[in-house]
């Protein structure tokens, strides 16, 4: 596996991430994180739109401000992204935790999640979260897997309306 690091959106990254973005669109999978939804085709306003939910400018009723970073490899390849929520809302606090973090259908099973979710550990402890939340469904083992790996203690579950399941986990920074 290729060293990564995590890097703060930027201009300088557009063909890598809208590699990365157009792979998990075409591969028809729910994104994980949610910000990797975000319409690229406007690459500048979206890295500004993301600067500034990180200052929390501009932040929807409820919501915190967030910071997102890109995980990319030596040869400048995105393989994954994570979003991490500042503080918890009601709503964090239920299902979504601290910090939500995805990986490229072509990169899984190579060690990549558990490194991503390891440097963003980092990324929280500069903002001074100490107690870290990180929430999966139910279903996605190796999320869990990747969440344990990274010294989380399990909490109790959160049952969505729909039936859902979602685990919590607790990482003590």
């Amino acid at each position: 596996m290729a060293e990564v690091y995590l890097v703060r959106p930027g201009l300088e990254w557009k063909e890598p991430y809208l590699d990365f973005y157009r792979e998990w669109i075409d591969s028809g999978e729910d994104i994980v994180p949610w910000v990797v939804e975000q319409d690229p085709s406007d690459f500048q306003a979206m890295i500004g739109w993301l600067e500034d939910v990180s200052n929390g400018i501009g932040l929807q009723e409820g919501w915190v401000a967030n910071s997102t970073y890109w995980l990319a490899t030596e040869d400048r390849r995105i393989v994954g992204a994570v979003n991490i929520r500042h503080a918890l809302s009601p709503w964090l606090m239920e299902r979504g935790g601290h910090i939500g973090y995805g990986i490229r259908p072509s990169a899984r099973r190579q060690g990549y999640a558990t490194k991503l979710l390891a440097q963003s550990l980092e990324k929280t402890r500069e903002l001074g979260i100490r107690k870290v939340l990180v929430c999966c469904d139910e279903s996605n083992v190796a999320s869990a897997r990747t969440i344990l790996n990274n010294g989380g203690v399990e909490d109790t579950s959160f049952k969505e309306e729909n039936g859902n399941v979602i685990r919590r986990f607790w990482i003590e920074g």
